[in-house]
């Protein structure tokens, strides 16, 4: 890698790192590892959903790349778009999936390199929870895959994973200690992080 690398990280408490007692979450422990010399943006907000991420993404990022920069964007949502209320999801999935593909076509025509990290499941949902964020997850790996970009998915492999689940069922029902967002930095790590960071600016 060479030149001036920037990142931002857009998304959900996730993202921001909710419940971590080192308030590094998996944004910091995945910029640790790289080793490399890069701007780090996190700019996850807790309870946003796609809509959410969307509607202040553009507002928040661009002013954090540079003209000639080698500019990425990591995306991350779908948690809370699966969490009912009132009776009903707070965002479908179909509209869900529009809401990414407007972050992916976008960066494509602000030349900035994207990656999507899939939703991590919500232990205290419960099991419907769970299956209808796995499905949403499958569906946005199937639209990344079209659009030709890195999609790292972690909802069933964190739902099966004790050290999360059992710091998931100690907190909040929701969010992970340092150990469950060490395990969620090592997963991005051992999937496409590394081939991601090393290519070439789109």
């Amino acid at each position: 890698m060479i030149g001036d690398i920037r990142i931002c990280f857009i998304g959900d408490s996730f993202v921001q790192g909710v419940g971590d007692p080192e308030h590094r979450g998996w944004v910091g422990r995945v910029l640790e590892a790289t080793g490399e010399d890069i701007s780090g943006f996190n700019l996850g907000i807790r309870r946003n959903t796609s809509e959410d991420v969307l509607r202040r993404c553009w507002r928040e990022v661009l002013p954090r790349t540079l003209p000639g920069a080698d500019n990425r964007l990591v995306v991350s949502f779908g948690s809370n778009d699966t969490i009912q209320e009132h009776g009903a999801v707070r965002v479908d999935a179909a509209r869900c999936l529009e809401n990414l593909a407007s972050i992916l076509d976008n960066c494509r025509r602000q030349v900035i390199t994207a990656l999507v990290v899939g939703p991590p499941p919500v232990i205290g949902a419960g099991n419907e929870h769970l299956r209808r964020t796995s499905k949403l997850a499958d569906e946005m790996g199937a639209l990344c895959r079209t659009q030709h970009v890195p999609f790292i998915a972690t909802t069933l492999e964190l739902a099966e994973d004790p050290i999360w689940t059992q710091e998931v069922v100690a907190g909040d029902g929701a969010h992970p200690g340092s150990g469950g967002y060490r395990r969620l930095a090592d997963l991005i790590l051992a999937r496409q992080w590394r081939e991601w960071i090393t290519q070439p600016r789109s």
